[in-house]
């Protein structure tokens, strides 16, 4: 069984710690006062994810939910230390995380090489907002990585799927990489 680090990052108030305890089915309210995560929360839970060959798998999760506030910018390095992948979660709604976005993804993907099927953008629209698929404006580098609009209200178990996907496909690269490596210690 594989064992998965997602990091959870974004903008502060874009929804990464509702949508962590959605993922790890935490029971908590979902309204309510914000309070703003310190640091980082790790969750872990088991996952059924899609795999490539039509099959499920298992896989262990650890889902760290990053603060999002830039006072906790010299922990990132050890926050990112064998990181299988990165969700970059924002609010659509707020016209500066489009902006700030950009600057999560060379500090916590681009400095690592990830792939971009290790990498989820996650548009988090609030309760009562309305939220919609519609197309974002996207830098050329982000808009290359999976998107998926999430509403909790109204369809939760699509964005349940789209997430057991997305860990599908950190889980298929994890085993390609392990396969590469036993590879090159045979030859």
């Amino acid at each position: 069984m594989f064992k998965a680090k997602i990091l959870f990052i974004g903008p502060c108030e874009s929804g990464k710690t509702v949508l962590a305890n959605f993922f790890s089915d935490i029971t908590e309210t979902v309204g309510g006062e914000y309070n703003p995560t310190q640091g980082v929360r790790i969750l872990e839970f088991e996952s059924q994810n899609e795999g490539s060959a039509e099959k499920l798998s298992t896989c262990e999760v650890e889902l760290w939910d990053c603060a999002g506030d830039f006072k906790f910018e010299s922990c990132w390095p050890a926050l990112m230390k064998d990181s299988s992948g990165v969700v970059i979660v924002f609010n659509p709604d707020v016209p500066s995380h489009l902006k700030e976005i950009e600057t999560w993804h060379s500090m916590f993907i681009a400095s690592q090489g990830l792939q971009d099927n290790q990498c989820l953008l996650i548009a988090h629209h609030k309760p009562g907002s309305g939220a919609d698929g519609r197309r974002l404006p996207l830098a050329s580098h982000l808009s290359r990585l999976s998107l998926i609009h999430s509403n909790l209200e109204e369809e939760p178990e699509d964005v349940r799927q789209a997430f057991c996907r997305y860990l599908g496909n950190v889980v298929n690269t994890l085993s390609e990489n392990r396969e590469q490596e036993e590879m090159s210690i045979l030859t």
